[in-house]
């Protein structure tokens, strides 16, 4: 099941990140050192009590002048509104109510979204609740008392935020049908991808980037076998600051990717692939989906025998850690091999979902280490009892073994290479674990 959106909406200097910080903990830092993986803090992924989420922070205000500000505000609630499943409303018990809070507070009560209004900085109970009830002003229900730099409150704040995730009670069915996002900067032909397999112009198409609304779900039948198609939207308005361009894009390709099984990254064929692109695919990467590289306008590439191997050689150079990704050069506008996209995403879909025998995987085990032995440490060598495979999409794989600290990245990616030579699982990430097993 896909995890549910949080998305923090709020002036500047309430708290927002402060807020944002304090949920996510350590995991706000990506240990892994990969090429192209976002380093953006716009997103997290958080857990409480048996629930993950996760959290965006909409940010992005420059307090510039109270217009400017305002329609920021709008901005920030529009894309909370469109992305998240419960928003989280950030005041300032210290400023009070301003206008601005009751303009935008207007616009979520009427977005029919849940929407949590939080109020930070009560460092003390006893001495800012007088002030917390001015908040009930806003009409949205309950304010909620904390204090993100003391950590207080957050627990009982985070209790309501589980209250309002979809599927929390057990109403909602699990839709089985495959979803693809269809996820790549503005502007990549995302829309026009969609609308050519779709047959029809459901999706607003213009040349100006960021015309797409919001994430549009649009179901396309082949072979009696039900697809949704996930289009991750760009803009509302066309920001005139590229970095806001950019987080807003990001902030709708995490959402998308959360329920997607499979992406589809749609590179500009006559731009070629940027570093955004990288970002984007990224988000697809951390969080173990199946990846297709679609590259589209391929029709406007004057070509000649060695134009598709250059290309190709570009993006495995900007998109190396995802040497697995399906690769294919297609045309929107002239359909160019967009058959072969849903034979490609068939493919992806049943090798995410693949699973391997312990058996035959122990043997490819035992056949890798006498090729190449384990790596040692001061005379020490790592011994790899037993692997097995717990759960697909990804497929995670457990290593049991005598010592942790003598794994080495290396010779997990040779053991991951002697299990794609036999299985394939191409388009999708592979998991690997490695377990302790104390020697008797």
């Amino acid at each position: 099941m896909s995890k549910p959106v949080v998305a923090v909406v709020g002036r500047p200097n309430v708290g927002k990140s402060t807020l944002f910080n304090a949920l996510a903990g350590s995991r706000i830092s990506i240990v892994e050192d990969t090429p192209g993986v976002t380093r953006d803090r716009i997103y997290a992924d958080v857990s409480w009590l048996n629930y993950a989420f996760t959290l965006i922070d909409t940010g992005g205000i420059e307090p510039e002048s109270k217009d400017i500000i305002l329609a920021q505000m709008r901005e920030q609630a529009e894309t909370a509104i469109m992305t998240a499943d419960v928003i989280l409303f950030l005041t300032d018990v210290r400023q009070g109510l301003v206008d601005a809070d009751f303009k935008v507070a207007d616009m979520l009560r009427r977005s029919g979204r849940p929407v949590l209004l939080i109020v930070n900085k009560v460092d003390s109970f006893e001495k800012f609740m007088p002030d917390v009830y001015e908040f009930y002003n806003l009409g949205l229900g309950d304010p909620i008392p904390i204090s993100a730099a003391g950590k207080l409150g957050i627990g009982d704040m985070l209790d309501e935020v589980v209250k309002h995730f979809p599927g929390a009670a057990g109403e909602e069915e699990e839709d089985e049908r495959p979803k693809i996002a269809v996820i790549g900067k503005p502007n990549a032909g995302k829309s026009s991808i969609v609308n050519r397999l779709l047959g029809e112009d459901r999706v607003i198409v213009s040349p100006i980037a960021g015309t797409t609304r919001d994430a549009i779900d649009t179901t396309v039948t082949r072979n009696g076998q039900e697809y949704v198609f996930i289009d991750t939207a760009g803009l509302r308005r066309k920001s005139k600051v590229k970095e806001e361009l950019e987080r807003y894009s990001i902030i709708r390709t995490v959402t998308a990717v959360e329920r997607c099984d499979v992406a589809v990254l749609v590179i500009d064929a006559e731009e070629g692939v940027t570093e955004q692109d990288a970002k984007i695919a990224g988000i697809a990467h951390e969080r173990g989906k199946g990846m297709i590289i679609a590259v589209n306008k391929w029709d406007l590439i004057e070509k000649d025998n060695h134009t598709m191997k250059e290309f190709t050689e570009k993006i495995w150079e900007k998109l190396s850690y995802m040497p697995y990704a399906e690769l294919i050069f297609l045309s929107a506008k002239t359909g160019q091999r967009l058959p072969k996209l849903f034979d490609m995403i068939d493919a992806v879909i049943a090798n995410c979902a693949l699973r391997v025998q312990t058996g035959v995987l122990n043997e490819i085990l035992t056949e890798a280490m006498a090729m190449k032995q384990p790596p040692s440490d001061k005379g020490k060598r790592l011994r790899i009892y037993y692997i097995t495979q717990v759960s697909v999409k990804p497929p995670t794989f457990v290593m049991f073994i005598n010592d942790k600290n003598l794994t080495h990245f290396s010779y997990t990616r040779y053991i991951e290479n002697q299990i794609r030579t036999t299985f394939g699982f191409r388009g999708t990430p592979i998991k690997f674990i490695y377990r302790e097993r104390k020697e008797k």
